[in-house]
């Protein structure tokens, strides 16, 4: 297998057939003991989400045990971005292929959701305009852009945020993987792709707010957005979802297809020779795993509060690639934990030592390539393997077996 860490998995020259066949046999070996995995997370997962609610709702806020809104509020906004990371893993750990523009599909399903949050406002906005936002009205716009229209409705613009980055998403990679576009040129056509929407929604003639984008939103689907209530299940709704999208995930890439994908990972060329149409498993991929990050940035906005072009930016996107990578590409459950843990990381970071923080997260990334190949799942697997061969006792040679033998006789 190439190393975990690569760019993009391209197919080894000296690599025989029989070695081919040990590393499917491993990935399936690994498989299986993910999913022993699978059902014990999400019922931790759903577990915790709970208790945290209950606290939440339940204890007064005098009891050592109660969970502020603020934490439900920051957990809730973990869980998107584990959901995000899950979304960045499958591509780049299963397929091999290193987008460095995830944050654009993320941000596309947050201008989504956005865009319905502002139609709730009504007559409520500064300015009192029923029809217009806000920053419509100060731009002395006279009515509402045609892709605004049917966005007052939750169903149709939920649609829309799985929908325009899964459009985006077919005609990018048919585009690039149909002209065999791969490695580090595919990279950084990806993160054009990001600067170009981030270039695009800073100007106003969009009609997306601009540098300020979209915030002051009050409720949705007729609930208060800063009460108690709608919170907690904003943070049940996300968590759902992540267990959902993680078990749909994990059948999706233990299927025929995902060992279709594994294969075109290791050895397209081989796959392609085989008959296997890579570009089109790729193309389905790259969708799938856009359709989930545009999932995540519509969950992510009602809890922020705010959406605005930064969310297109290339470092957020290069700061995906390192939550996977220091859980540990390729595992699922890797990409989550990276994300929750390094994005914890940046919360207290930022609030001791707010300009240091991306020096400490470049400096994560470094130790981790060096050191950690495999991320933390890897240390985890290296770390059991150690323990099991010092519990077991140490197999007899044959020469002592025989001499048992014989003393048995």
């Amino acid at each position: 297998m190439n190393n975990p860490m690569s760019f993009n998995s391209a197919p080894s020259s000296s690599a025989s057939p029989d070695s081919l066949n040990q590393g499917l046999a491993k990935e399936a070996s690994s498989s299986r003991a993910f999913g022993k995995h699978t059902a014990p997370f999400v019922i931790l997962l759903l577990v915790i989400t709970l208790l945290a609610s209950a606290a939440n709702l339940l204890l007064p806020e005098s009891s050592s045990l109660y969970v502020s809104t603020y934490s439900i509020t920051l957990l809730g906004k973990y869980l998107c971005y584990a959901m995000l990371a899950l979304a960045v893993d499958i591509i780049w750990g299963y397929c091999g292929i290193l987008s460095l523009g995830h944050g654009a599909f993320f941000a596309l399903g947050g201008y989504a959701m956005g865009m319905y949050l502002m139609r709730q406002i009504g007559d409520r906005g500064v300015y009192g305009n029923p029809l217009l936002p806000d920053f419509m009205v100060f731009l002395d716009w006279k009515e509402l852009p045609w892709f605004w229209l049917g966005m007052d409705q939750f169903w149709f613009a939920m649609i829309m945020a799985v929908f325009v980055p899964g459009v985006l998403a077919f005609v990018f990679g048919w585009l690039a993987f149909r002209s065999r576009v791969t490695g580090v040129y595919l990279s950084i056509m990806t993160q054009a792709l990001t600067y170009a929407l981030l270039l695009s929604f800073f100007r106003n003639e969009m009609g997306f707010g601009g540098n300020n984008g979209l915030t002051d939103f009050k409720e949705i689907l007729g609930f208060d957005l800063q009460s108690d209530a709608t919170r907690v299940s904003l943070f049940v709704i996300t968590a759902i979802t992540l267990s959902l999208v993680f078990v749909s995930s994990h059948f999706i890439l233990k299927s025929r297809l995902g060992k279709v994908v594994l294969a075109v990972r290791d050895g397209e060329s081989r796959a392609r020779f085989l008959g296997y149409r890579t570009q089109n498993y790729k193309v389905w991929l790259f969708v799938y795993s856009a359709v989930i990050a545009g999932i995540a940035g519509a969950l992510y906005v009602p809890q922020v509060g705010i959406i605005n072009p930064g969310e297109f930016s290339p470092i957020n996107s290069i700061e995906i690639v390192i939550w996977v990578a220091v859980g540990g590409r390729g595992t699922l459950i890797g990409a989550i934990i990276g994300a929750l843990l390094v994005n914890y990381a940046k919360t207290r970071f930022t609030a001791i030592m707010p300009e240091a923080w991306l020096f400490a997260l470049g400096a994560m990334f470094v130790l981790v390539t060096l050191y950690l190949p495999k991320g933390l799942m890897g240390l985890y697997d290296q770390l059991k393997a150690k323990y099991r061969s010092s519990t077991q006792p140490p197999a007899s040679s044959p020469d002592d077996r025989s001499i048992h033998k014989e003393s048995n006789q």
